[in-house]
């Protein structure tokens, strides 16, 4: 009877993880947890690299959509051009539409942000807020398509590259992986592809029409406009006119 008594425990316990399993257990999810952590860092970290790698003139960056191209063996078009080769009239067409106060702020445009967001919480339809430092963050780094997680890892990121990056640069890597179709990328393609010349050598009408297919280039076409995007291009061609100092960052472009 002493014999069952003391073997009953005994077998209780066999049953029981013992410390070494909990600790084995422990350990391995000490390691995943470790991995994840040291994951997150490193895809924090790319972009911060990439940015500063990019900020070297040589460097010809693509766009994530661009590398999707590829991948599914698409290709795309898109010939490189210097800022000051890409032409007067598309430059200040494309600031003036996508991003009028692009030389005053620092990333982010915070009276354009708080407008979006009150718009937003007041149940209307809300404005892009979109600057061209975050659109170029968003072209290099980030997908398409709206979401609450991409704006809040979009934004710091903006405002780094506006940080190291001159906005000169800026501007030229943003003409040059911007989408204007399907795959059509960069102001040169664009200007070759719709209107058969140089960007250079674009008139003011086609630089604006051009500046606001970019909101929508997958429904919009600069070469057969609809009415709606002749007026906008129209109010884009009379802003380009007058931006005077607006376009001041960007030197004698």
């Amino acid at each position: 009877m002493q014999e069952h008594g003391l073997e009953a425990p005994a077998v209780e316990a066999e049953r029981r993880p013992g410390p070494v399993r909990r600790r084995r257990r422990s350990g391995l999810a000490g390691r995943f947890a470790n991995r994840l952590v040291r994951a997150a860092v490193l895809v924090a970290i790319v972009p911060l690299v990439l940015t500063l790698i990019y900020c070297l003139p040589f460097v010809h960056p693509v766009s994530t959509l661009m590398l999707a191209d590829l991948a599914t063996l698409r290709g795309y078009e898109r010939q490189w051009t210097p800022l000051e080769e890409a032409g007067r009239n598309v430059i200040h067409s494309v600031m003036m539409s996508e991003d009028g106060q692009f030389c005053s702020h620092r990333g982010i445009d915070l009276g354009e942000l708080k407008a979006a967001i009150n718009e937003a919480l007041s149940g209307e339809r809300t404005r892009g807020a979109s600057t061209i430092p975050m659109q170029t963050v968003k072209n290099l780094y980030l997908w398409p398509g709206r979401s609450f997680l991409r704006k809040a890892i979009e934004a710091p990121l903006a405002i780094y590259l506006d940080a190291v990056m001159p906005k000169h640069r800026i501007m030229e890597i943003y003409l040059n992986i911007a989408e204007w179709g399907p795959g059509i990328y960069g102001v040169e393609a664009a200007a070759q592809h719709y209107f058969g010349r140089p960007s250079r050598d674009l008139s003011r009408r086609e630089a604006a029409l051009l500046a606001v297919t970019l909101p929508n280039p997958s429904e919009r076409n600069p070469a057969q406009p609809s009415a709606a995007l002749r007026r906008l291009a129209s109010v884009v061609e009379a802003r380009a006119q007058r931006a005077g100092g607006y376009v001041g960052c960007l030197g004698s472009t």
